[in-house]
């Protein structure tokens, strides 16, 4: 199996998935590409924490423009502003631990 999952890992990542899956229900560690699998479970905690910063880059902006353009301010602007801070909020409540990122 470990030559089928390196070789799945950058040619079928579904099947490459289903092999991890199956190798970790039926607990065959050594069948596991150990490798790729840290390398994609650290990607999820940096997807997360990139979605989280650009969400914030976006509330920030809008609050910006609503501080220093007022008299441009619309609907959209606010709508916005509640729309990612409930994107964030749902991030948040999934890793609460990106609470303590700087």
């Amino acid at each position: 199996m470990q030559q089928r999952a390196a070789t799945g890992y950058d040619t079928d990542f579904a099947l490459w998935v289903e092999d991890q899956v199956a190798a970790l229900r039926a607990g065959c560690l050594g069948d596991l590409d150990v490798t790729n699998l840290v390398e994609e479970l650290e990607s999820l905690t940096k997807r997360d924490r990139n979605e989280v910063l650009s969400r914030l880059t976006v509330v920030a902006v809008h609050f910006l423009k609503l501080t220093y353009q007022p008299e441009k301010a619309s609907r959209s602007w606010r709508n916005t502003i509640r729309v990612q801070s409930r994107e964030i909020r749902k991030v948040l409540a999934d890793s609460p631990s990106l609470r303590r990122e700087r």
